[in-house]
């Protein structure tokens, strides 16, 4: 997709002031709440220069040297790191590997920066569009740049609550502290961490006004998020609340509209990278940052993990380099964060399970599974009872879903259940570091530029 370079470059400075809110890089304290825009320079005003924007790929789908937070995937167990490996790592990274419970040293945490950034040049996209009001001719053009602003805020959002904030737990919500939330351009809004009820209820808010802005075409472009993506997004926000019911009806409207999976028999198995971003899975793609365990040949995939598939499995074949994974959904090495069909049916399935609906929770681990095992070899999966599929279903999401950002989720959510909860271990150097379920380590500490702003803003305690 052709991007409007030139106008990024003149909202650069505009949208610098906004993003120095929130802790950008190299933002002093003496300047971050006094500088505003140089009001001289080209701000968008149109609906064009608002989806330029909007298209932005560097910024709002972190390619380039840029990327979604991917603490997350430091702190799960998909991985194990040599010490080799280890030393090449950040500080910071160097710390969530063994969950330290300091990991920044005052430096600069790109996972926080870049989530708010989505977030700022989403808020100036809906501050621009709110003054203009638009022609028969031009409501098509402006319904589809705000639903897209609208799902990238509430995806970002999203991606920051799983590592800023608790676990959602419905008994404490009301009073677990969030998120900050910014929704407005305005550099003088004041910043507060909101609860988690409300962090989630302004997730939910935005992802859903998105679905009715959102083109239905299951043809788009996989870097616009189209109806199918806000519904994917919709359907892991609630898993990850535990809201089943939810997370299993918004996959349903996903896979509506885009349903279609990959035989892995008809990929090449010798190709370093076997699986390219535009393929009939990829709904919405981003891009993780690129740093510690996320990058190629930084980590290796956790031998019980590996040994878990079949030999007739392809993706034993297709996924790993001896014990790299190189599965990725995008043959330029990004680590993909974005939504896949595989994950809808996945999630679907569970959801059935969950309800009791044991019949249509295999149907769906079938229908997936055909398409990952050779040719011939595949008999269908079969379950005693719900709590037996449930078993099944989350084992192969274990084995589907590595490395793309989802397990740190998985593990927050799943520990609230006493017989799926799990305490991590993990070795380097020697020595043996541990993470027990819901330890408070699930929760990532506010970064120091932010807490040293605004000194008012209750810190996460690790």
């Amino acid at each position: 997709m052709k991007k409007n370079t030139i106008l990024y470059q003149s909202c650069r400075k505009v949208l610098y002031g906004l993003l120095c809110c929130i802790g950008c890089v190299g933002c002093k304290k003496s300047t971050f709440l006094n500088t505003k825009p140089d009001q001289s320079l080209v701000v968008p005003t149109t609906i064009a220069d608002c989806q330029a924007l909007l298209d932005n790929e560097v910024v709002m789908n972190g390619y380039g040297n840029s990327g979604y937070p991917s603490l997350g995937e430091a702190g799960c167990d998909d991985y194990t790191v040599s010490s080799s490996q280890y030393t090449g790592y950040t500080p910071i990274d160097q710390n969530a590997v063994i969950w330290a419970a300091v990991i920044y040293g005052g430096a600069t945490v790109n996972d926080w920066d870049l989530g708010y950034r989505v977030i700022f040049y989403s808020n100036e996209v809906l501050d621009v569009l709110s003054k203009i009001t638009p022609s028969s001719s031009s409501s098509a053009d402006w319904n589809q740049a705000k639903g897209i602003a609208l799902f990238y805020r509430g995806y970002a959002l999203y991606e920051l609550s799983q590592l800023f904030a608790p676990v959602y737990d419905s008994s404490k919500a009301g009073t677990d502290w969030g998120l900050p939330l910014r929704i407005s351009a305005d550099v003088n809004e004041k910043i507060s961490r909101a609860t988690v009820k409300n962090t989630y209820a302004q997730i939910l808010n935005d992802l859903s006004g998105s679905v009715r802005l959102l083109p239905e075409n299951p043809d788009w472009d996989p870097n616009r998020p189209a109806r199918a993506a806000a519904y994917g997004i919709l359907s892991r926000v609630c898993l990850s609340m535990r809201s089943y019911v939810q997370a299993g009806l918004y996959a349903d409207s996903c896979l509506q509209i885009r349903h279609a999976l990959m035989d892995y028999n008809m990929r090449d198995s010798l190709a370093v990278f076997p699986f390219s971003r535009v393929n009939p899975e990829v709904i919405f793609s981003i891009a993780r940052l690129r740093t510690g365990p996320s990058a190629i040949n930084r980590s290796y995939t956790d031998s019980t993990l590996f040994n878990s598939y079949d030999a007739n499995d392809l993706r034993k074949k297709l996924f790993f380099r001896g014990l790299s994974f190189f599965g990725r959904y995008d043959s330029l090495a990004y680590a993909f964060g974005g939504l896949a069909t595989d994950e809808l049916w996945l999630t679907r399935a569970e959801c059935y399970a969950r309800a009791g609906q044991t019949a249509a929770a295999m149907n769906d681990l079938d229908t997936l599974l055909q398409t990952r095992w050779r040719t011939g070899t595949f008999t269908p999966v079969v379950a005693m009872d719900a709590s037996d599929a449930l078993l099944k279903v989350l084992a192969e999401r274990r084995r589907e879903l590595l490395y793309r950002g989802l397990r740190w989720t998985d593990l927050r959510r799943l520990n609230k259940e006493p017989g799926l909860a799990v305490t991590l271990y993990r070795t380097v150097n020697g020595e043996v570091y541990t993470l027990p379920p819901n330890d408070a380590r699930y929760v990532y500490a506010i970064p120091d530029d932010v807490i040293a702003r605004h000194p008012e803003m209750p810190q996460n305690i690790r």
